[in-house]
């Protein structure tokens, strides 16, 4: 029997939920509300590897997103000069990041974008193939504010006053989950944050005259660390990573943005190299968004029958490089458990969390020691990383990397499931 299902979030994971629905039973009702008032297509670059571009393949979008990838170089260590320290190639293959960069890097607007507009194209051949009934909406600037459900159904409000009832929700709407929180409860909705003492800023400046396709990383004393990316696309980004002075982050998270830069401008000025283009370029940028990073860790990812996927329940951090996939695995799992059982939701949703719980426990391995490495606190750290930066670049360990080390998706890694019941374009 169809579902009636609401799906919270529209970035990666909602819309290519919806897809998969689709394709599985042309019958589901299925509504997608998001906070914002539009599509958000602001956003950093993404990585789409190892299991997330086969599940991509199956949905028939292997060729859409093949010219939106990003023609990154590789990635270059520099010195407060900008000089070259050290340089390494990109990631090839589908392999998890061995350098920073990768060929599998795609805007997170162009992917949400695409996931989008194949949600829609999806119903439309639904509609023009007279097929049975069901639907899909978007609902744009409303978040649900209340959540309650018993044992056939979930009751819920949005922020407009509306009210209704679901047979299922599915929070996919990122890190800080509303869903999550209404669901579980504040207090351990906030317990499943486990913070990795690193507060990040993103944004976009104008791309500089002569600035190619290499990515440029740069730290400084103090636990700062800037990256700099430009691929082929018109604007820099610009990735601004600290280790210290949490407490003053944390105050500016709750203030209005101005606020957060100036939190930020403080922390990185006299920082070197290009730092006075980058926060003059922060005075002026409309796409700023800074947070503190950590992972979602949830011994459960369902209740009753709410259902959480992606960084709702299981956000591995930027530096795992892994969030991406993760999104896309818990969204094909999700589809592929309910139709798997005939839209049961009960045995669906406890498959759900067992069968995804392993490359959720692999990709969220982050051991600290690496994160301190990256972070020198003194300029002696600094020249130390740097040197190391300099030996491996000198020893091109990144090529050989590549050589030895598998290919994500190959054998030896968590295998995708089958499920024939998707209906999916490519099997």
């Amino acid at each position: 029997m169809p579902l009636n299902i609401l799906i919270v979030g529209a970035g990666v994971c909602g819309p290519a939920l919806a897809t998969l629905l689709m394709y599985a039973d042309p019958q589901h009702k299925i509504t997608v509300v998001e906070r914002a008032p539009s599509l958000r297509v602001s956003g950093q670059q993404l990585d789409v590897k190892a299991q997330g571009l086969p599940i991509l393949n199956k949905m028939g979008l292997q060729d859409t997103i093949k010219p939106l990838l990003v023609a990154e170089t590789g990635l270059q260590f520099v010195d407060t000069k900008g000089k070259s320290i050290a340089e390494f190639g990109v990631t090839t293959g589908g392999k998890r990041n061995y350098s920073l960069t990768t060929d599998r890097e795609i805007m997170r607007s162009d992917l949400v974008n695409m996931l989008y507009e194949a949600s829609l194209k999806r119903r439309k051949e639904i509609d023009d193939s007279a097929g049975p009934g069901g639907s899909l909406k978007y609902e744009f600037g409303k978040s649900v504010t209340e959540l309650s459900q018993d044992d056939d159904g979930v009751d819920f409000k949005l922020s407009s006053g509306e009210t209704g009832r679901y047979d299922l929700v599915v929070g996919a709407d990122g890190q800080g989950s509303r869903t999550r929180r209404l669901a579980w409860g504040a207090e351990a909705s906030a317990a499943a944050f486990h913070p990795l003492g690193i507060h990040a800023a993103y944004y976009s400046i104008p791309r500089a005259e002569g600035e190619d396709g290499m990515a440029k990383w740069f730290n400084a004393s103090e636990s700062r660390t800037i990256l700099m990316r430009n691929g082929d696309r018109p604007m820099t980004q610009v990735y601004l990573f600290a280790r210290k002075n949490a407490e003053l982050f944390r105050q500016a998270y709750k203030e209005p943005i101005a606020m957060q830069k100036e939190a930020f401008r403080q922390v990185y000025a006299g920082a070197g190299w290009e730092t006075d283009r980058f926060l003059k370029g922060m005075d002026v940028c409309d796409d700023f968004y800074a947070h503190e990073i950590g992972q979602i860790k949830m011994d459960t990812l369902h209740k009753g029958r709410v259902v959480l996927v992606g960084d709702a329940g299981y956000c591995p951090a930027p530096f795992t490089g892994m969030g991406t996939t993760l999104s896309l695995i818990g969204a094909y799992v999700l589809a592929g458990e309910l139709a798997k059982h005939k839209n049961d939701i009960g045995p669906a949703l406890k498959a759900y969390s067992e069968v995804v719980r392993p490359p959720v426990d692999e990709y969220q391995k982050l051991p600290p020691a690496t994160l301190s490495a990256i972070f020198p606190s003194s300029k002696f750290g600094v020249w130390v990383l740097q040197n190391i930066a300099w030996a491996l670049g000198s020893l091109k360990v990144d090529q050989l990397v590549h050589k030895v080390l598998p290919a994500e998706n190959s054998d030896g890694r968590w295998p995708i499931p089958e499920y024939p019941e998707l209906n999916l374009p490519v099997s």
